[in-house]
């Protein structure tokens, strides 16, 4: 189609056909014109109404319209299908890896950690009196907060009262009087907790004086075997010596368990504890035990401690166990919170007081008792 025809009259044969006789200076009318007129000429076609004006809703080229609207394109041109198939969704990234996380405030427990040992050394190479005291604040605070949590968990009241009493009884006679004095301290507290308990109603008895015995014996009695330790001519390294590889102990576990980790150890009763961490624990006790016997302990071998720090990784290991398993009864993840970053008192003598006893003796054995 010519440019001409855009508002040009219409000329014969346009339409089709025709019946009148050529225009002046055409060609003569008649079928053969007719025919060859039409193989030379093309219908307009017919522009819907709806077609907007150019510019105002086109693309920039003429004749081609914007996505919707009516399109001039070839209809041997492959046609897209009415219903396509919806396109798979763009994969997403993969979330970045957790790191492991320790569950409690590193810094707070650095802290607190550094504070208590710098009060422990200080008292145990001043004077042994005093750390005696230490010992008895130690267990009167973790009386304390096992008889409550005991009350609030379990509705068993444990009395406190004489358990503190006869506690404190039973440490400073453990260091005076030896382990003859800890135990008649011990009866003693074991009677006055029967007694105690017959001023409440007869109803839980027999189950409120069966904890509180037991609260005597854990707490301050195996306490008591840290001051006969400390009542010794060489007491205050002998104690730290127990102290230093019960930390080590536990950092070693830590340390290899949260790094290397995948065995569980006890999964009902202790999640977090691995196999790996319990290798951890003894070769780090056992390398600090050999170090420690032999220079910190007169008379002391390397072989010596070698056994020491085997028995204390292992006694630590199974007591952190007994309070998890104590801890998972009353269902509760700390014993207390008077210690940012660790709990309470309880939460950091439970690998101490079944070590003790174990620390103790074989010291006994291997050196005397002074």
């Amino acid at each position: 189609m010519n440019d001409s025809s855009w508002g040009a009259p219409p000329q014969a044969g346009y339409w089709g056909p025709s019946e009148q006789g050529p225009v002046q200076g055409a060609a003569p009318a008649g079928p053969a014109y007719d025919a060859l007129y039409a193989q030379q000429t093309r219908p307009m076609p017919i522009v819907p109404d709806d077609v907007p004006d150019f510019g105002a809703d086109q693309d920039d080229d003429r004749g081609a319209g914007r996505q919707g609207g009516p399109s001039f394109r070839d209809p041997t041109a492959p046609t897209a299908p009415q219903n396509p198939e919806p396109m798979p969704a763009a994969p997403q990234p993969a979330p970045p890896p957790q790191k492991k996380s320790a569950g409690r405030d590193l810094g707070a427990a650095i802290g607190v950690g550094v504070g208590l040992g710098a009060v422990i050394v200080a008292s145990l190479f001043f004077v042994k009196a005093v750390f005696v005291g230490v010992i008895v604040v130690a267990v009167v605070v973790g009386l304390w907060e096992l008889t409550k949590r005991l009350d609030e968990r379990k509705g068993i009241h444990a009395p406190l009262v004489p358990l503190a009493v006869g506690g404190a009884a039973m440490v400073i006679a453990g260091y005076v009087r030896g382990a003859d004095g800890a135990w008649i301290a011990m009866a003693l507290t074991a009677l006055a907790v029967l007694l105690w308990r017959m001023t409440r109603p007869p109803q839980d008895y027999l189950r409120d004086v069966t904890a509180g015995v037991f609260a005597a014996f854990y707490v301050p009695f195996l306490a008591t075997f840290v001051a006969m330790m400390l009542a010794a001519d060489d007491g205050p390294w002998r104690v730290l010596v127990f102290l230093i590889l019960t930390v080590v102990s536990d950092t070693g576990a830590y340390a290899v368990g949260w790094r290397f980790g995948r065995t569980k150890l006890a999964p009902r009763i202790s999640p977090g504890k691995t196999r790996e961490g319990l290798v951890g624990a003894v070769t780090f006790a056992m390398a600090a035990g050999a170090l420690c016997t032999h220079f910190l302990i007169d008379g002391g071998a390397w072989w010596q401690g070698l056994l020491l720090g085997l028995a204390v990784a292992v006694s630590a290991t199974l007591g952190d166990l007994g309070e998890s398993m104590i801890k998972r009864d009353l269902g509760i993840k700390d014993m207390g919170t008077l210690l940012p970053g660790h709990g309470g008192i309880m939460d950091r003598l439970d690998s101490l007081l079944p070590t003790a006893p174990v620390a103790w003796l074989l010291l006994v054995i291997f050196v005397g008792s002074g």
